[in-house]
Formats: structure tokens, sequence, C-alpha cells
């Protein structure tokens, strides 16, 4: 075994093992992986029997130099990093890829870093279909561009874009940026398609005039959340298996959070975060892909008010 060639990689969700699987794929490299869930690690040590598993935090990083984590929230990630931090050296190099406060990733790289270690924010855009197949972009906000440097090649076994952002929390604030505009994008999509439908538009052909004008974006031409309209998009499969209402409400709170923290008052972003909201604690809402915003007026023909409803 080499630990320092070796990397870790803790957390296999929806996200993470797709990205695992990458790493198990490209990297040629020993690979130890850990989650909370023994389930999911039990399925992917069958998909990949080379893996080796390992019984907590403080294995992976005993055994692995370079370590990834893929968690949901930021006291996740804290928890985790916390029992990292028994084990961790100079030698020590750590990527968080979750989506959490650009505050609280500023914390833990000081406290990695204090270890003499190398701490690195990596959140990731494009999916758990990015993930699959390894076309994520990463957002990095690192402790030196000669550091980003050297982590850059990791990443790009599991990404097609890996920018650096600058100084550590920045990764963070891109990501937010980001989701924040995508909740907006998909619910103006949403109501588009819907309105065009309704005045007797072929859905197909309205995209496709979409995705060929002025109001094309990421939420019309590769994610559409008018059925059939996009083959694979989660709305083809009555919206399961994608990034949930849960998550994107999890990341527009953060980002209304940042605003605030920044005196901003992003009156569109607020909107959007009400929504997603709303439609997180919505029961069979909860857990369906961001795209469900479409069904909110779809099933609401009448346009009465509802718990979660848009377009008013």
């Amino acid at each position: 075994m080499d630990r320092q060639t070796a990397i870790g990689f803790i957390g296999l969700g929806q996200m993470g093992h797709g990205m695992a699987k990458n790493l198990a794929e490209k990297s040629k490299r020993e690979l130890y992986i850990y989650d909370v869930n023994p389930g999911a690690v039990e399925r992917f040590s069958k998909e990949y029997p080379g893996v080796k598993p390992a019984s907590c935090p403080e294995e992976i990083a005993e055994k692995a130099s370079t370590v990834i984590t893929m968690l949901p929230e930021s006291q996740h990630v804290q928890n985790v990093y916390q029992s990292l931090s028994k084990t961790i050296d100079e030698s020590s190099v750590l990527i968080d890829s979750s989506t959490i406060e650009a505050s609280v990733a500023r914390e833990l790289a000081e406290n990695v870093m204090s270890k003499k270690a190398k701490a690195f924010d990596a959140p990731v855009s494009g999916g758990i279909i990015g993930a699959e197949a390894g076309t994520l972009t990463f957002m990095v906000g690192a402790p030196s561009l000669e550091g980003f440097g050297a982590v850059k090649p990791i990443l790009e076994w599991m990404g097609r874009n890996v920018v650096y952002c600058g100084d550590n929390g920045t990764g963070q604030v891109a990501k937010l940026c980001n989701n924040m505009l995508l909740g907006i994008s998909m619910i103006g999509v949403s109501e588009a398609m819907l309105l065009g439908t309704r005045l007797g538009m072929d859905p197909h052909l309205l995209a496709s005039i979409i995705n060929a004008s002025s109001g094309r974006c990421w939420s019309s031409d590769t994610y559409n959340p008018h059925p059939g309209v996009i083959p694979g998009a989660p709305a083809t499969r009555n919206y399961t298996g994608g990034f949930s209402n849960k998550l994107m409400a999890k990341d527009l709170r953060l980002a209304m959070k940042a605003a605030q923290q920044a005196s901003n008052n992003p009156t569109l972003g607020a909107t959007a975060a009400q929504i997603y909201n709303e439609l997180a604690v919505t029961k069979d809402f909860d857990s369906l892909d961001f795209s469900s915003v479409y069904q909110v007026n779809s099933h609401n023909p009448q346009g009465k008010k509802t718990k979660a409803c848009f377009g008013h």
C-alpha cells in the first residue's frame, strides 16, 4: 500500500457514487471508501471489487493521503472533518465537494491547515448525470494556485471542467450563486413551457424554439421540465432519480444566508427559495427532482392557491 498515492472517498450517495465510480475506473490508484450507510458501501464494493472499504473516516485518512468528501450539509462535513483531524498530517490533502456555507468551508480549511495539511472546497455542478459520466464542473477554492494545480488532475478524473475560483471558500461562493440562478431559471422555464402548452403549442416545438432563441438555458435545453422533451431528463421518469427539491431548497437557503451576510437582497432568489422550501416540505414533492416544480401549476389548472404554487 502506498498512502501517498491512495485516494479516500467519503459519501456514496447519488452524486458520490458516480464520482467514486470514475475514480475507480480511471485513477488506477488504490481507492478506499466509506459511508455511514453500510448498504451503499456494500453495493459499491460489489460493483468494484478492487476498492477497499474502511470502517470509519479516521481509517480513510490513515490509509490515503488524499481524501474527498461528498456529503449532504455543513454539519456532516464538520463532523467528518473532526474525525479526520485525528489522523491527518502534513502530507494530507482534503477536498470537500459538498455544497456548504462558504464561511464553514473557510473555517474548516483553517483547522486543516493548522495541522500543516492542505484543504480545498470543490463543489460541483452537473447533477447525477454529470457525476456518472465524469463530466462535472468543479469550482475550486484553494490555499494557492500551486495547490490547485496539484489537485486538478485528480478532479479531472471526475469532471470535464475544473476551475480555480480563488482562496478557500470561493468555490462555495461560485456554487451558491450558480444554484441560485439554476433554481430561478427552472421556475422560469416551467412557467414558459406550461403557458405555451396551455395556449396550444407542441412542447417539443416550443422547446426547440426557446433553445434556438434568447430564452435558451440549461434548464431548457438539457433538463427541460416538460415530460418527454429531453430523453433521459428526470421529467421523463416522473421526476425521480435527480437533484431533489430538498437539496435545492437547502442550497437556496445557503444562498439567502450568504446574501444576508453580504447585505444583498436578491428578489428572484428569495422567491425561488420560498418556492423550493415549500416543495421540500410538501408530501410527494420533497424527494422529487427539482424540475418537478413544473407540476405545481400543471396540477393546478384553475390557478387556485396551493401551499407550493408559483406564477401568480
